[in-house]
């Protein structure tokens, strides 16, 4: 792939003690992403694969193994420099939305900005995830679907260089569900902007640059899609 690498993954492994037991999250693990790729990281509940979205995320740390960003390998890092890394380097999309309830869908995302110096602008996102007409809604007065996309503008406000995304559409139905991956899409297309989303539905593979298969604390196979479908394509 003639892409810019920007973060690779080398033997990770996590160890949780849960009383006399070691539970095995993840097993050796071995990934790379390349600058704006659409990748999906697929396996069942209990697989891993959040545990890979939160280490690489800086939210949790491995037991062994290296993350590697842009030539900085983030264990490294004091606290200082590892939530520099996060603020600037990584945006979260969850399945729960998360949205301060007495903030407008304007100010959440304005909130994001902030913490940028090359923030997208909030009017800009407004209009890309179709809720311009919205902004001063506060969420207790949008649905489950704009709350979503809010949160994904949220997270894209910052202009982060990757954008993690655990079951974004998990709480949704399949037509709200295609409207946030249709922003995510856009971000991934428009902004040139790595977007990587963890899941069980497999469908949503179907969209992907490449879809890392993860059963059991390893990745099993990596899949290249040649053709990836658009979200409206996706066959739930």
């Amino acid at each position: 792939m003639d892409k810019e690498k920007i973060l690779e993954v080398h033997n990770l492994t996590k160890e949780y003690q849960m009383g006399e037991v070691v539970v095995h999250a993840l097993r050796g693990v071995d990934m790379e992403l390349y600058a704006g790729e659409f990748v999906v990281i697929l396996g069942p509940s209990g697989s891993g694969k959040s545990t890979i979205l939160n280490i690489i995320g800086g939210i949790d740390t491995p037991t062994n193994g290296k993350v590697n960003y842009k030539g900085t390998e983030i264990g490294d890092l004091d606290e200082k420099a590892l939530t520099k890394y996060r603020r600037e380097a990584i945006g979260f999309v969850f399945q729960f939305y998360n949205l301060v309830p007495n903030l407008t869908a304007r100010e959440n995302i304005l909130l994001a900005s902030e913490l940028s110096d090359e923030a997208i602008s909030v009017d800009d996102l407004l209009i890309e995830i179709e809720l311009e007409d919205r902004g001063n809604h506060f969420p207790s007065q949008l649905s489950g679907g704009q709350q979503q996309r809010v949160a994904i503008a949220r997270a894209v406000a910052k202009n982060p260089a990757i954008l993690l995304c655990d079951e974004p559409t998990g709480a949704l139905d399949v037509t709200t569900g295609i409207g946030a991956l249709k922003v995510l899409r856009s971000f991934n297309r428009n902004y040139k902007k790595t977007v990587a989303i963890i899941t069980h539905n497999k469908s949503i593979g179907d969209m992907a640059d490449r879809v890392f298969y993860v059963k059991d604390g390893v990745i099993e196979k990596v899949v290249v899609n040649d053709h990836p479908m658009n979200p409206e394509e996706v066959n739930w």
